[in-house]
């Protein structure tokens, strides 16, 4: 095994994983034995990863398709609903539940019709002390080098509406729905995932494809953690 496929296996097997990347979110609300989940946007087989890492927690997942599910889908409820309805479908599991104890939302907002709507419907999802995991691309990520297959560049993803997401409009916008700061990173190049980046580089280049820390070497992501007040 080389040097590339033996910190590839290291990578995937979530040894080292980011501190607070999706990974270490999912073991935390495992540790505070959150009961109800909402995934919004929980296609490439976000239902069978979720459920691997915390079994018992109820999910629930709400798409607008049933987007690349090849590993078995684990959802206890499975809701596709359409773009134009998906603010109300979010707000619903509040009406039925009475709100949920987490909310994913990882690489949605950026295909979302009305941000703005998804997002206040999210936050009012919540309940009281519930935590929220926001994940979407870097407001630099429109002058990243592309083509690659995985999306670097912004435009890559032909789904991406309009431009990525302002940070400081969406950290404001959950402020005023009540929710606490816990972390944030306006383009998360966490120091492992970086190093593996950099080593990968020239190989994602040459193949036009993410590798690896890619995302991490060129601060791909913004990532928030919130809490509901």
């Amino acid at each position: 095994m080389d040097i590339y496929n033996f910190l590839e296996n290291i990578y995937i097997k979530n040894i080292f994983q980011p501190l607070h990347g999706k990974y270490r979110f999912l073991q935390k609300i495992k540790k505070e034995k959150c009961k109800t989940l909402l995934d919004v946007g929980c296609g490439n087989n976000s239902p069978f990863y979720i459920k691997q890492q915390c079994p018992d927690i109820y999910y629930i997942g709400i798409d607008i398709g049933d987007y690349n599910q090849e590993k078995p889908n684990l959802a206890d409820e499975y809701i596709i609903t359409t773009p134009n309805n998906f603010s109300n479908t979010i707000l619903n599991c509040k009406n039925m539940m009475g709100g949920v104890d987490v909310v994913i939302s990882s690489h949605n907002l950026e295909h979302c019709n009305n941000r703005k709507e998804t997002l206040t419907a999210i936050t009012n999802v919540i309940k009281q002390k519930g935590i929220l995991y926001l994940s979407f691309p870097s407001e630099k990520s429109v002058n990243f080098p592309g083509y690659r297959v995985g999306c670097l560049n912004y435009y890559d993803d032909s789904t991406h509406k309009e431009k990525p997401p302002i940070y400081k409009e969406v950290i404001q916008m959950l402020k005023e729905n009540n929710m606490k700061i816990i972390f944030s990173s306006k383009s998360y190049k966490p120091l492992f995932s970086f190093l593996i980046g950099l080593l990968f580089e020239k190989r994602s280049k040459i193949k036009k494809a993410v590798a690896p820390g890619t995302w991490a070497y060129w601060g791909f992501e913004t990532i928030i953690w919130a809490r509901k007040l």
